[in-house]
């Protein structure tokens, strides 16, 4: 026991302290006791599990689940001869559901404690190697910071007077909104426009940009757009966005670039997430910080020797695969100094809409500002048949390739189950797969797959009549 501050202090030894309780955190953690017989301290503020399980990825999830039931049963229902009732949302039954089907609290800490030391509290670094919690002074040769990120606040004038909720908060309403404002057209934005809005909601998006789901490819995000504005979603794209917030008795108005106002009853902020920094005091051990996290190398180290950084608290994409992977490669670079460096090159990404937008590989876009010779096919959605049982049609198969080599250089889908077929198609890309490949192998009829050999076939088709390859 040593006194520090007229603070009584305990010190306690590790091979691994981990900041946070996340996926990276989990991950990481098991992985250095596994594989390196690492005794590993745990350190949570607030969550523990991190928001994939809480919040992000099972109980939105289900809430998307239930939203797509509730529209099936009251757009396709009839059409298919079964005579129910409208469906309706109970926001109670839904929220009871919702948190049978995601660990609680307790029982994470006694699942975690079975494995390492958990540190219930708020971490701040007091040298290179020991960081304090409470009254605990933590010690390793191997800290992963893995803090995760939160909701953040854009700085627009009158927002300190509206009682916005998140992503976090919006899964804890005991009501529908009556009309919803959503600031920001990324995957939470969109997810949560589409849930509301199948739940009974008037939905409003605003968005800074030119496109939805920006960094998706631009036909992709179209299609999708399309088919949100057909489901009743009003989209704002614009070149400002939310210039002012002010209240009218209960509501809250809008005033956005343009000259347009909206007025509703809810604002939900989704326009993106700052990392978890502010407590640490990195400054005090001089860990280099942009506002977009922690600055990282290829193997997920920071600015100093014995500190690495993983999960949204980084620089890098921020996916839940994406936060175990960082930390994966940052436990091999502490324990055996592994030469396994991130690559997002091949990375699979979706947004859980109703179509799905599910993209691996470049944009049209991207591609063509890397110098290569593009060429495109496309396929439309509706000329699948999986797809015509379903009154939806907005849909869209893509395939970028390069023209000489004609290897794939993305897939874009704009489909029911697009996350599945643009996962399962990482591996190809990874090994240099042709569109020749694709429109040559075997697939399943009637599935949505088979619309992206529909779109290779046309490349096929074409080269082997010795003309270019034609997108239609």
């Amino acid at each position: 026991m040593v006194s520090r501050d007229s603070w009584t202090v305990t010190n306690e030894r590790f091979d691994l302290i981990v900041l946070g309780a996340g996926s990276a955190a989990r991950d990481g953690a098991g992985k250095a006791k596994r594989e390196y017989g690492a005794t590993v301290a745990m350190v949570e503020r607030e969550r523990w599990g991190g928001s994939c399980p809480n919040i992000a990825c099972r109980p939105t999830k289900a809430y998307l689940t239930a939203a797509e039931l509730v529209h099936d049963i009251n757009a396709e229902a009839a059409n298919r001869g079964i005579l129910v009732s409208k469906a309706e949302v109970d926001m109670a039954r839904l929220r009871a559901w919702k948190d049978s089907i995601r660990r609680d609290q307790t029982s994470w800490v006694e699942v975690l404690s079975e494995q390492y030391t958990v540190v219930p509290g708020e971490a701040a670094f007091v040298d290179e190697r020991t960081v304090r919690v409470d009254d605990r002074e933590l010690t390793a040769e191997r800290i992963l910071i893995a803090t995760g990120g939160q909701t953040a606040v854009p700085p627009i004038p009158g927002i300190e007077a509206v009682d916005w909720i998140d992503h976090i908060s919006a899964l804890e309403l005991d009501r529908v909104p009556e009309a919803l404002l959503i600031i920001g057209a990324g995957p939470v934005g969109l997810e949560f426009a589409q849930i509301f809005a199948r739940f009974g909601a008037r939905v409003t998006i605003v968005n800074h940009g030119k496109q939805i789901a920006a960094r998706a490819d631009t036909e992709a995000a179209l299609e999708l757009h399309a088919a949100l504005e057909e489901e009743g979603i009003e989209i704002i794209l614009t070149d400002g966005g939310v210039e002012r917030f002010s209240r009218e008795g209960s509501n809250v108005v809008a005033e956005i670039t343009g000259a347009r106002r909206v007025t509703v009853t809810d604002v939900l902020l989704a326009s993106g997430r700052v990392a978890n920094l502010d407590a640490l005091e990195l400054d005090r051990i001089g860990v280099e910080a942009t506002p977009h996290g922690i600055v990282v190398d290829e193997h997920q180290r920071t600015s100093v020797k014995g500190v690495w950084a993983a999960g949204d608290v980084a620089t890098g994409p921020m996916f839940t695969p994406t936060a175990q992977y960082q930390a994966r490669i940052a436990v091999d670079d502490m324990f055996a100094g592994g030469d396994r460096a991130a690559d997002y090159a091949v990375l699979p990404t979706a947004i859980f809409t109703d179509p799905e937008l599910g993209g691996v590989g470049l944009t049209e876009a991207d591609a063509r500002a890397r110098g290569f010779d593009v060429d495109v096919v496309k396929h439309p959605l509706s000329s699948v048949t999986r797809a015509q049982f379903s009154t939806s049609r907005h849909g869209l198969y893509k395939i970028v390739f390069d023209r000489a080599t004609r290897k794939v250089l993305g897939v874009h889908v704009v489909s029911r189950g697009a996350s599945d077929i643009v996962g399962s198609l990482a591996p190809a890309l990874k090994l240099g797969v042709t569109v020749d490949d694709l429109a040559l192998v075997h697939h399943v009829y009637p599935s949505y797959s088979e619309g992206l050999k529909a779109a290779a076939e046309q490349a096929l088709t074409h080269s082997q009549k010795g003309q270019a390859p034609l997108g239609v």
